[in-house]
């Protein structure tokens, strides 16, 4: 069971990087980053505070600061006041912002369409679920590990709709 799970986590660490590198080529082509792109997403749905959107995405805020700040100066976001939080702005997508993330968007989905040719929904529901699981208890064994504080960075959901699936599934 353990040789099994190393080299599961093998897969996953090389099929992430392959993914990356696929997210990169992609948002390239729209003259973006997959960085840039990833915040783009989070804060799509709803205005956010850049640390709140940075515990969404699991990375630091420094991070999601300058990310945030160049999209600012690209005129692709923009920093709103934040009625809960007088010295914490909400960073909200502009609609040149709006545009960049939908073209990435269907770059995306076509790239998807060809990714995932020959594999079946039950069979990507399947995998989404092992995933999904071993996320959920390497996260609790990352909590307990760290006295309860996983390092200080939180893993959150990405989305409405990832936080609807995680519930689904008992997360």
């Amino acid at each position: 069971m353990t040789q099994e799970l190393a080299l599961l986590v093998a897969d996953v660490f090389e099929a992430a990087g392959a993914l990356r590198r696929a997210g990169e080529a992609l948002a390239a082509a729209e003259g973006q980053t997959q960085a840039r792109w990833q915040l783009m997403s989070v804060v799509s749905e709803e205005p956010l505070p850049v640390a709140r959107a940075a515990r969404r995405l699991g990375v630091t805020r420094q991070g999601v600061q300058r990310i945030a700040n160049e999209l600012v100066r690209d005129g692709l976001g923009e920093f709103r006041d934040n009625p809960d939080h007088r010295t914490s702005p909400l960073l909200a997508l502009t609609p040149g912002g709006r545009g960049a993330l939908a073209a990435i968007t269907r770059r995306a989905e076509a790239a998807h369409a060809v990714m995932g040719e020959g594999l079946s929904p039950a069979d990507l529901a399947a995998v989404r679920t092992l995933l999904r699981r071993l996320t959920r208890q390497t996260d609790q064994w990352a909590e307990v590990e760290a006295g309860g504080d996983a390092g200080g960075v939180r893993r959150g959901p990405r989305s409405r709709a990832a936080a609807g699936r995680a519930a689904e599934d008992g997360s």
